[in-house]
């Protein structure tokens, strides 16, 4: 018995409209009208959802200004409110992104990447910037100026830490605090440390070493601050007065000390006490009259001087044999007697300030004698 052939299944919905492009029943169609027309607030869910890459998916400028309830300008508009107001100075929070040979990219939340100049990524000397900085770290940043014709900002780590570092010198040099650093440099003047990354200056007057001045780099000295001006970039710092200030905290005034005549000049001899150089003035030398030190006194001598003065503030010791003579002019005839006589001529130094404190004379006029 023969049956009648049934008819062909219907194709696919989707294959009839590859085949009918005139049909107006596509899902997608279906899909833009339960989108843009609904009235009720629900939400028909299509029964194809388009895919990327279908046209129909897109959305076009025509859809926004029709369809979103506001125009790409007001769009922009919108956006623009969001985005911060960089300028010269700021200091802004920032994740590095990249690194690259000259420098970094730093994304700050601006339109374009910021750049960060390898120069700029820090106070000290460094390798390469992975030195400072990792992929992804996120730190502070200085902005340095306005954005170029790219729209991009230049960055600055080295700012911040040179801001940083004026105020912590600042803060050191009020609590008059001794500082350790080394020398890395020296010069005709003086020698050249670096103090919080900052080059620090310490004048040939101020170094107090036995040292040849060139061969200090590499030594960490104590120094003390004598001049700090961020304006001027000038930072100006004293071995000495570390050392007098060591030195000071175990001398006192009226003391005798063993010293070594290191220089002379014609205003009179330097005498190093024990690693710290006081002065003895020529007018100090004896209660006589002489012409020069030079008549009295030689390098490498070994002498008694006593302390007639200690000036923290300036660093300076001075010192007096004139006060240990027993006899008026003991210093040119017979050094010897002034050596051994030294502490009793002390004693009876010290016994004198006293009794002009007590009668209420100024010691230091009787210092001056």
């Amino acid at each position: 018995m023969s049956s009648t052939p049934k008819e062909a299944a219907p194709e696919s919905l989707t294959e009839q409209n590859d085949i009918n492009p005139e049909s107006t029943a596509t899902p997608n169609s279906e899909a833009e009208d339960s989108i843009n027309n609904h009235d009720d607030g629900n939400l028909d869910v299509p029964a194809e959802i388009p895919v990327a890459d279908n046209s129909s998916s897109r959305v076009s400028k025509k859809d926004l200004e029709g369809g979103a309830g506001f125009t790409l300008d007001e769009f922009a508009s919108l956006l623009s409110k969001y985005d911060y107001n960089f300028k010269p100075g700021d200091i802004v929070n920032g994740t590095v992104f990249a690194l690259e040979s000259k420098g970094a990219m730093i994304d700050i939340g601006a339109k374009t990447a910021a750049f960060m100049p390898m120069q700029e990524v820090s106070i000290n000397r460094v390798e390469g910037l992975s030195d400072v900085l990792q992929p992804s770290e996120i730190r502070e940043f200085f902005i340095m100026s306005e954005e170029n014709e790219d729209g991009q900002l230049a960055l600055s780590i080295r700012r911040i830490e040179y801001q940083r570092a004026w105020e912590r010198v600042r803060q050191l040099q009020k609590e008059d605090a001794t500082i350790y650093s080394e020398v890395f440099a020296t010069n005709r003047g003086g020698a050249l440390v670096r103090v919080e990354g900052l080059r620090g200056f310490i004048p040939g007057s101020h170094i107090s070493t036995r040292k040849a001045k060139e061969d200090l780099v590499a030594d960490f000295l104590p120094l003390k601050f004598l001049e700090v001006d961020e304006e001027r970039n000038r930072l100006v710092l004293s071995h000495r007065r570390a050392l007098v200030e060591r030195k000071m905290n175990r001398l006192e005034v009226g003391e005798v000390v063993i010293g070594t005549v290191r220089g002379i000049k014609p205003y009179g001899a330097f005498i190093d006490i024990g690693g710290v150089s006081g002065l003895l003035h020529i007018s100090e030398i004896s209660h006589e009259h002489i012409e020069t030190p030079h008549s009295v006194l030689n390098v490498n001598d070994q002498m008694k001087v006593m302390i007639i003065d200690l000036d923290a503030e300036r660093g300076r010791i001075s010192l007096s044999t004139k006060a240990l003579e027993p006899e008026p002019g003991d210093m040119l005839t017979d050094p010897q007697k002034v050596f051994d006589k030294a502490e009793e001529m002390a004693a009876r130094y010290k016994q004198m300030l006293l009794e002009q404190a007590e009668e209420g004379e100024d010691p230091n006029a009787v210092m001056m004698v």
